[in-house]
């Protein structure tokens, strides 16, 4: 359908996309009470699977609609080794709005539906909040540091947060997803951050590490995807209408340095420096990655209009 113009393209995908949303949101409500009123292990398995099958039919006819109305070119690799049945901690640069929907439509049915990290307030958003929460999306509330300084009770909230969410996983084989940077890259905030890194903004490492400690021995590797639009950072209607011309996706899946596990990195100062120092490497490496991607895979002119 790439002959239709490009505001029509866009109309009919945000109906695609929000009738699949509430086809899907249906049934995983209806599991989600049978889930609450039966808590014995054997219904909560099977709630726990036909969940998982909703997550992924919603993927896939996202999927669908994607292909349909969009001409994007996909670059991939690295993809190969990954196992449906492992857990995974996956993590990537986050450069859009996009990178979501691409990270679902690349990973679907390859490794388990991911799990991501939202802020408390994203629960609110209607008919998708109550789903993110049904389907067991960990939910942060982020204090600032003056807040901290005058409520010091409130200090590791987000590690408790984390484990409770990740203690309901241990048996089952999940995809946890962080993005480390904790927002989209612009140009201002790495500015503003000072950021050592050319295309990136600094790591937050704690979000992975509370990951690490709460179910470390389960994980399997951790997945670091790297994405970058050679026409330039796409917005949600940019996808929509079918204008991002190319997307380049690469995993590294990256061994969990056995040191690394079982460590507490909120109390161990010499733990928190070295996964600070390794996941900084893992980011130079990726800011590396980025300019070589740059040569590889030029713009091809303006974003389809």
């Amino acid at each position: 359908m790439a002959f239709l113009p490009a505001p029509l393209r866009g109309v009919v995908a945000a109906l695609l996309l929000a009738l699949n949303t509430l086809a899907c949101c249906i049934p995983l409500f209806v599991v989600t009470v049978f889930k609450l009123c039966l808590p014995f292990a054997a219904a909560q398995r099977l709630s726990n699977r036909v969940m998982n099958l909703i997550q992924e039919s919603w993927i896939a006819n996202n999927n669908a609609w994607i292909r349909l109305l969009t001409g994007t070119r996909w670059h991939l690799s690295g993809l190969e080794g990954l196992d449906y049945q492992h857990s995974y901690l996956v993590t990537s640069n986050h450069q859009s709005w996009v990178d979501i929907m691409v990270l679902q439509f690349l990973l679907n049915k390859r490794i388990r539906p991911l799990k991501f990290f939202l802020k408390q307030e994203l629960i609110w958003v209607p008919v998708i909040g109550l789903a993110w929460w049904a389907l067991g999306f960990p939910f942060m509330k982020r204090y600032s540091k003056a807040y901290l300084a005058k409520h010091p009770e409130k200090r590791g909230k987000d590690l408790e947060t984390t484990r409770r969410t990740c203690a309901k996983f241990r048996d089952n084989p999940v995809s946890i997803f962080n993005f480390a940077e904790g927002t989209r890259f612009t140009p201002a905030k790495h500015a503003e951050q000072q950021s050592p890194f050319r295309h990136l903004l600094k790591p937050k490492a704690g979000g992975i590490a509370f990951v690490l400690d709460a179910m470390g021995e389960q994980l399997e590797s951790i997945v670091n995807v790297t994405l970058y639009y050679p026409n330039g950072q796409p917005g949600y209607w940019d996808l929509l209408c079918g204008r991002v011309g190319q997307v380049v996706a690469h995993f590294d899946e990256v061994p969990i340095p056995a040191g690394f596990i079982g460590k507490s990195y909120d109390q161990d100062q010499a733990y928190r420096q070295a996964f600070q120092q390794w996941i900084n490497a893992l980011w130079e490496e990726k800011d590396r990655l980025l300019d070589q991607l740059a040569i590889e895979h030029p713009a091809t002119g303006r974003q389809r209009r």
